[in-house]
């Protein structure tokens, strides 16, 4: 479990280290990074006792710090420089009109957009213990076959409830649009099935460390459920006099609903699921290309912790800011990552560019060449491509007519189709043209 801090101190020496110069910049560093106590001892510089120097990075934290009260706790923070840079750039990168030229072309848009939405779904149910692989969780949402177990279910659920949060995304926060979004993505994983959209009525929830089997958070109690998350719909609607960023309060939500964890299940998901919508509501177009809950999935020890370092020193709320900050620019970098690879591999499909095929068409192609072996049918692609089964159908009758693809039937209602038994001699034909 998590060390305990020592205990606060505000004696002369604590006071000396906060305003010497010689040790200001290291308690920047450290501020920076958001350390908690088990790192801070092992950043102490000679001749100073590990906690003293405790004591002054948490009096530097307080000193200008933002409280914000609710009914089920009190929390505070401390915005550093490494945060208002993270921000900036998300600022820069995430929103408005010019960075959609830089990123994404909008030729490639929806088939990335489908793509991180599964990715997204996939890791967040993961996380809440989905056994699910990837390959075969994606086949079904592809395919949009029925769930066979709880975790395809999970999994599905997460799916259309991001869908969902897309185009409620102008809707102000309300207790009904929470229970609404927890409704839909724990439809028939719970094992009462009453308590989906529902806020709990007892006490009896515990957070528990998956490892140790001991308890990691007791949430507050339910007779504070409703008026706290009435508190947490006026602040993520209204704008005070303190400004709070956009992303920290997307953030918050966050937090708050992890921690007075309303409901019997799903809570998690439906936490992070919010956290997706406030930042599209925000104007970060750029959030639903990012597949956030994969970086998390990753190291989810780190994610546990942030919530628990928060809770272990009186509610410093910094420790989680800064931790999804962490992950969102990670995402980013991946999305780059991703696109570059992307580019990579379109630049290769050029080689199977025919005149009067589509980019779709042309997609298809290549994967015909690559593997003789694939079976298509309207449904698999339409939702690979994100197109309606008209447009997909026109799609393959059209490398029919080429005599690249032929059709076969599958059973009395579906058609299926594979690259045409003179495949190779046609697609030499065309590039000889």
């Amino acid at each position: 479990m998590i060390e305990e801090t020592p205990k606060k101190s505000e004696t002369s020496e604590v006071f000396n280290i906060l305003t010497n110069p010689l040790y200001v910049s290291e308690i920047e560093k450290i501020n920076d990074e958001y350390y908690y106590w088990d790192r801070v001892k092992y950043h102490v510089p000679k001749g100073l006792k590990p906690e003293d120097f405790w004591n002054a990075v948490k009096q530097s934290r307080i000193i200008g710090n933002k409280t914000y009260k609710f009914s089920a706790c009190t929390f505070y923070y401390r915005e550093t420089n490494r945060m208002q840079e993270l921000l900036h750039n998300f600022d820069i990168n995430f929103g408005g009109t010019l960075a959609s030229s830089n990123i994404l072309s909008n030729k490639n848009k929806q088939y990335y957009l489908l793509s991180s939405i599964m990715e997204e779904a996939i890791a967040s149910s993961q996380m809440e213990g989905a056994s699910t692989t990837r390959k075969v969780a994606k086949e079904m949402l592809r395919k949009q076959a029925k769930p066979k177990d709880k975790s395809q279910q999970m999994i599905l659920n997460n799916y259309n409830t991001i869908r969902y949060l897309s185009e409620h995304k102008n809707d102000d926060l309300s207790p009904e649009l929470l229970l609404e979004i927890h409704k839909q993505i724990t439809e028939k994983t719970l094992d009462d099935s009453k308590d989906e959209g529902h806020f709990r009525t007892d006490n009896n929830i515990f957070v528990v460390n998956g490892i140790t089997g001991e308890v990691a958070h007791n949430p507050p109690p339910y007779t504070v459920i409703k008026s706290t998350i009435k508190e947490l719909c006026k602040f993520v609607n209204t704008e005070s006099r303190s400004f709070v960023h956009p992303i920290i309060k997307a953030i918050i939500l966050h937090f708050m609903i992890s921690y007075l964890h309303p409901f019997v299940d799903g809570n998690g998901r439906t936490a992070r699921s919010l956290f997706y919508w406030y930042m599209l509501k925000k104007g970060y177009w750029l959030t639903e290309y990012l597949s956030i809950s994969r970086i998390i999935y990753k190291a989810k020890n780190q994610y546990e912790k942030a919530f628990l370092y928060t809770e272990h020193d009186d509610n410093d709320l910094g420790y989680f800011i800064h931790y999804n900050l962490k992950v969102l620019n990670q995402a980013f970098e991946e999305l780059n990552k991703y696109l570059e690879r992307k580019a990579k591999e379109n630049a290769a499909i050029l080689e199977y560019r025919i005149p009067g095929l589509n980019e779709r068409q042309i997609q298809i192609v290549k994967i015909c060449a690559e593997k003789a072996t694939s079976m298509f049918t309207s449904k698999d692609l339409e939702t690979r491509f994100n197109v309606s089964v008209k447009t997909i159908r026109s799609d393959l009758e059209g490398l029919v007519s080429a005599g690249l693809m032929e059709t076969v039937a599958l059973n009395k209602r579906l058609t299926g189709y594979t690259r045409s038994k003179n495949f190779e001699s046609r697609l030499e034909t065309f590039r000889g043209n």
